[in-house]
C-alpha cells in the first residue's frame, strides 16, 4: 500500500476524476490509514511504498505490478502521468530481493487489469490494457489467461467490475453490464454460481473489494452486497474511502496483493 500523501486530482483519465473538485488530503489519509489498520487487525501484514511528489495516483498501489507465486510482472501504464509509478514499484521489489521480475513490454496496469483466481488469471481489456499483455502474462506466470472485454467506461479496470471472494473455490462477484455479451457468457460458464452486483452497488465501487477468503473489505456504500455475502459465509467489512473515490479507486485499487513466498 502507498499512503496518499500527495493525492490529488489534477487530470482526468477516467470518468470518476474531476479536477474541479477539491481533494481533502488529510481526510484521504485518514481513510487510507483506517483501511491499512483494518488489514493489520485481521492478521495481515502491510508493506508501505514510499509516496513520491508529482505522482498523485500512487495511492492506487494495485496498479503497479501483479505478483503470483513470488513472480513479479511489472506494470506499463497507458497514460504518461502514471508511467513513473511502474519504476517505483519495480525498485521496491528489487530492493527486497525479488529475483523473478519481468518488465512489461505491453500495456497492463497491474492488478487493475489482472485478477487472480485459483484456476485462472482473468485479464481485462477495452480501456487500458493491451490484448498483447495477456499472452505476455501467460508466458511469464504459466497460468491460463482468460480475456474479458469491458464496455462501460466507469469500469475501466477489471478490478472495478469483478472481485475474487475465494481463490481456492473460484468464488467471485461481478457486475454483468460492465462486460461485453461474449464476456458475460464466458463468466457465466466459468463461474455459474457467482454473486452478481446490482447497478447501485457497482456504482458505489462495491466490486473494488479485497477478500482473504473470509473477510471481504469493500466500500460501505455498497450495502446491497452485505447480506448476499453473509449468506455465502463471508464477513463483509465496510470501509469509507469516499475521498479516494474522487480518483476512481477504492479498497482494491489501494491494495496490491503479494502472493507466493517472499524472498528469504
Amino acid at each position: 500500500m502507498c499512503p496518499p500523501v500527495h493525492f490529488d486530482v489534477t487530470y482526468a483519465i477516467n470518468p470518476w476524476m474531476n479536477p474541479a473538485k477539491p481533494v481533502d488530503v488529510p481526510l484521504a489519509l485518514a481513510q487510507w490509514e483506517d483501511l491499512r489498520d483494518r488489514y493489520r487487525s485481521l492478521g495481515h501484514s502491510v508493506e508501505e511504498l514510499t509516496p513520491r511528489p508529482g505522482l498523485p495516483d500512487m495511492v492506487f498501489a494495485a496498479n503497479g505490478a501483479t505478483v503470483v507465486d513470488g513472480r513479479v510482472l511489472g506494470a506499463r501504464f497507458a497514460y504518461p502521468q502514471r508511467e513513473p509509478e511502474a519504476r517505483a514499484h519495480l525498485e521496491w521489489f528489487r530492493a527486497r530481493g525479488y529475483g523473478r521480475i519481468h518488465e512489461a513490454e505491453h500495456v497492463n496496469e497491474g492488478e487493475g487489469d489482472f485478477v487472480v483466481t485459483g484456476s485462472y488469471l482473468l485479464a481485462g481489456r477495452g480501456f487500458r490494457a493491451s490484448p498483447l499483455s495477456h499472452g505476455e502474462a501467460q508466458e511469464f506466470f504459466g497460468r491460463p489467461v482468460i480475456g474479458l472485454d469491458l464496455v462501460d467506461p466507469r469500469y475501466y479496470h477489471l478490478d472495478t467490475a469483478l472481485a475474487v471472494l475465494d481463490e481456492d473455490t473460484d468464488d467471485v462477484m461481478y457486475h454483468p453490464p460492465a462486460f461485453s455479451p461474449g464476456s458475460r457468457e464466458v463468466l457465466r460458464r466459468l463461474f455459474p454460481d457467482a454473486l452478481t452486483a446490482t447497478a447501485e452497488d457497482a456504482a458505489a465501487m462495491g466490486l473494488n473489494a479485497v477478500s482473504d477468503g473470509l473477510h471481504v473489505l469493500l466500500p460501505q456504500e455498497a450495502a446491497g452486497l452485505f447480506d448476499p455475502l453473509r449468506e455465502r459465509g463471508f464477513v463483509p467489512v465496510g470501509v469509507d474511502l469516499g475521498e479516494l473515490l474522487k480518483g476512481g479507486g477504492s479498497v482494491k485499487c489501494c491494495t496490491q496483493e503479494l502472493r507466493g513466498p517472499a524472498p528469504a
